[in-house]
């Protein structure tokens, strides 16, 4: 069923929008008496809307669309609740965070005493010589960084690695080191560091390329069905913050398959759209599959590819220095110009979106190179290129992305949530990082996103920190970036959609659309922009069913 233009519009319904009606076409249910904010430029607020099939038949008044209602359709009233469309988490990694929560330790304290007893119990359940993983561990929570003594302290007989949520770094202890063969004197890899202290000794830090020397030793136990029980307890998580869609960033063909076997066993419970990770690129071109394959449930998206590191982690790759770390250090490189143009002109040739993390300025200046150059040869209409998180730009940078219309995907919530971190890139800096107010003014369309597991996947979160610019200790930084709730709403809803090719699918609550939408507690548009994130989500909605209610 497709969207109605606006020439169909039953006029004589007066503000109701509606698709034609056929005399099977009856509605199954009636959602009334809300405050639907639709993100809708032909109809911004509705009270009511009708469903059928998993998708809106109608959206009007009380008065408009209750008569459409039938002895069989169930009428459901909102009480006055806000509603808004299903969100749209642009950037984050279901599949891998959910079989990290069913295999590893949850680390997310701001204790390392707890954190040293949670692996040490854990490290009593494992056998010998088994590896002991920790996840969603935050440096900047502690009163200071882990090492490798409180890791040897707390698990002495297993190799040990406990991941920073960020997931481009993590820290190991000394029996991981030794299976590993790093030392003092062992230099970095390409692409990777590991860490020194001020006397030259391995503090147990390990960034990028360098965590992957440690993980290839870690065997890969996971099999289909944690693949399956991942998508469905993931997707379960998210939609109780009202999250109905999300981008896989970096999905591997058993992440794909966890998704498909969590919805034909009627588990999944949002919608994903996913990027493949590069080296998995052949794989599926070998299938003829390109973006787009799929359907409303899973979808295969673009190809990903990473130019630098990570911002939380201070590997994001800049022009000048990180504040307050030694040696002028600037962050770190991954993939080469040769590499990105030669994986992105083989994808774009075969159809594939490019979606490419870049966060630093000197990596989204690579990308761009890299797209521009791409365009030039291979020229096609709207590819939609993506920048996935797009941190720090400058006018230059946000000029060339205007001229290809890239789609940035940035963060949404780290200036609240990573606020601890800010400090090493300065407020003069943080003027132009997560750059939302400069992307909407430029005309781009930017998304929502939590890049989960490294920021919480929660839109009313997202909200307040775009709209304060403010951490959890009350420093604002960047405060010339802050927008408006209408244009968050929208950046998390309708240009989530838009940057996945699903606009006539999703993002706004009009007729044909999906039925994906959230119910809230309270008004956001009657709450403080500092009081966002204490609005509760209280019910959301997936094509037409309630997969979650408080």
């Amino acid at each position: 069923m497709r969207p109605l233009s606006r020439r169909n519009f039953m006029q004589s319904m007066g503000s109701l929008l509606v698709l034609p009606l056929l005399r099977t076409e009856e509605p199954e249910t009636i959602l009334y008496n809300g405050n639907i904010w639709t993100t809708d430029e032909a109809q911004p607020r509705a009270q009511a809307v009708a469903i059928r099939g998993g998708r809106l038949l109608a959206v009007g008044s009380n008065a408009d669309v209750l008569p459409l209602a039938t002895a069989r359709t169930r009428k459901i009233d909102l009480a006055s609740k806000s509603v808004l469309p299903g969100f749209n988490d642009a950037h984050a990694h279901p599949v891998d965070s959910g079989v990290e929560h069913l295999r590893k330790v949850a680390c997310d304290t701001d204790s390392i005493d707890k954190i040293k007893a949670a692996l040490h119990e854990r490290a009593l359940k494992t056998p010998p010589g088994e590896w002991v993983l920790g996840f969603l561990y935050d440096d900047g929570k502690t009163p200071r960084p882990i090492n490798w003594h409180d890791l040897d302290a707390a698990v002495p007989d297993h190799p040990v690695l406990l991941q920073h949520r960020g997931g481009h770094t993590a820290f190991v202890n000394s029996m991981a080191l030794q299976l590993a063969q790093v030392n003092d004197q062992t230099p970095d890899p390409t692409g990777g560091r590991f860490e020194h202290d001020a006397a030259g000794h391995l503090t147990g830090f390990v960034g990028d390329a360098g965590m992957q020397v440690f993980l290839k030793l870690i065997p890969n136990k996971n099999t289909r069905e944690d693949y399956r029980q991942a998508a469905a307890l993931i997707s379960k998580l998210f939609t109780t913050k009202g999250i109905t869609s999300a981008c896989d960033a970096d999905a591997s063909p058993e992440d794909v398959q966890g998704y498909q076997d969590a919805r034909d066993a009627g588990e999944l419970a949002m919608r994903a759209y996913c990027h493949v990770s590069a080296g998995s690129l052949d794989h599926f071109m070998a299938a003829g599959i390109h973006t787009g394959f799929g359907d409303e449930w899973v979808r295969i998206g673009g190809v990903k590819m990473y130019a630098d590191g990570s911002i939380s982690e201070r590997t994001a790759w800049l022009s000048q220095p990180y504040i307050g770390i030694p040696n002028n250090y600037v962050g770190l490189q991954l993939f080469s110009r040769e590499q990105l143009y030669e994986t992105g002109r083989k994808a774009h040739a075969a159809g594939w979106q490019l979606a490419t993390h870049a966060n630093g300025d000197l990596a989204i200046d690579r990308i761009l190179g890299v797209y521009e150059q791409i365009h030039k040869e291979l020229p096609r209409k709207d590819p939609r290129f993506r920048i996935e998180h797009c941190t720090l730009l400058t006018d230059a940078l946000i000029y060339r992305m205007r001229a290809l219309q890239v789609i940035p995907a940035p963060f949404s919530c780290y200036v609240y949530f990573h606020g601890d971190v800010m400090r090493y890139y300065g407020e003069a800096r943080t003027q132009h990082m997560f750059p939302m107010r400069s992307f909407l003014d430029a005309g781009l369309r930017p998304t929502d996103s939590s890049d989960y597991t490294a920021s919480p996947a929660d839109p009313m979160m997202w909200l307040q920190s775009q709209l304060t610019r403010t951490d959890m200790k009350g420093n604002v930084w960047g405060a010339n970036q802050r927008i408006t709730l209408q244009e968050a709403i929208r950046c998390g809803t309708v240009n989530g959609a838009y940057a996945a090719f699903e606009e006539d699918l999703k993002g706004s609550i009009q007729p044909g659309r999906l039925a994906d939408l959230v119910v809230l507690a309270q008004d956001p548009f009657k709450a403080e922009p500092s009081e966002l994130l204490k609005i509760q989500v209280e019910r959301t909605m997936v094509g037409g069913i309630w997969k979650y209610e408080s």
